[in-house]
């Protein structure tokens, strides 16, 4: 399966926009997006003008980068997205929260979705006690995802979990800390999801 080895902060100083990509660090002064704000390559420094297909392209790009999925998933759930009741954009924006590596993230057992994706893939969750390895899987109302038995010392787990007290955790899932387990109360709805996004863009592109 393909993925991104390089450096992250290149991603949020191409969208000048913090996506928080590397956890805690996004919160000091060693954040790139402070240091440089403006995107990476000799031409980075250049006032840029995008067309309104670049303005799009962008918005998918920053919401692709947010989530960690690569085009082909992305593509997919849009798809599924538009087969499903309601706003399009919204739907797509609530499809990617509900996956699971997100959930695990969201739920504080991670400091970025890229750490819950890797947690995930090394089967070191159970959701309704049974074994899950699949990042894209999608939670339903009333699962429940608790950290598996032998990797409950792993100290990410345990500094994720002390953070959240500082990150917080969502209103629609219920954290219970000393069990290392988490229940989705509900869905999220569209006000949950509070940075700055234009899925609207996103259904522009793809209509095309």
């Amino acid at each position: 399966m393909a993925r991104h080895i390089g450096s992250v902060c290149k991603f949020c100083r191409r969208e000048k926009l913090k996506l928080f990509l590397k956890g805690d660090r996004c919160y000091t002064e060693k954040c790139s997006v402070d240091r440089r704000p403006y995107p990476p390559g000799q031409h980075g420094q250049k006032r840029m003008k995008y067309s309104p297909y670049g303005v799009q392209l962008r918005e998918k790009q920053k919401v692709k980068r947010i989530y960690g999925i690569l085009e082909k998933q992305f593509r997919f759930t849009f798809k599924r997205a538009s087969k499903m009741k309601g706003v399009t954009g919204e739907t797509l924006l609530l499809l990617l929260e509900r996956r699971l590596d997100n959930m695990v993230f969201r739920m504080g057992f991670s400091r970025t979705r890229r750490e819950a994706h890797q947690l995930v893939k090394h089967s070191h969750f159970r959701i309704n006690g049974k074994r899950a390895s699949v990042p894209s899987l999608l939670l339903k109302v009333g699962d429940v995802v608790q950290v598996k038995e032998q990797s409950r010392k792993m100290k990410l787990i345990n500094e994720s979990l002390d953070a959240t007290e500082r990150r917080g955790v969502p209103t629609w899932i219920e954290l219970d800390r000393k069990e290392m387990k988490a229940t989705v109360k509900s869905f999220p709805n569209r006000e949950d999801i509070t940075m700055p996004i234009q899925e609207q863009m996103i259904v522009e592109l793809y209509s095309k």
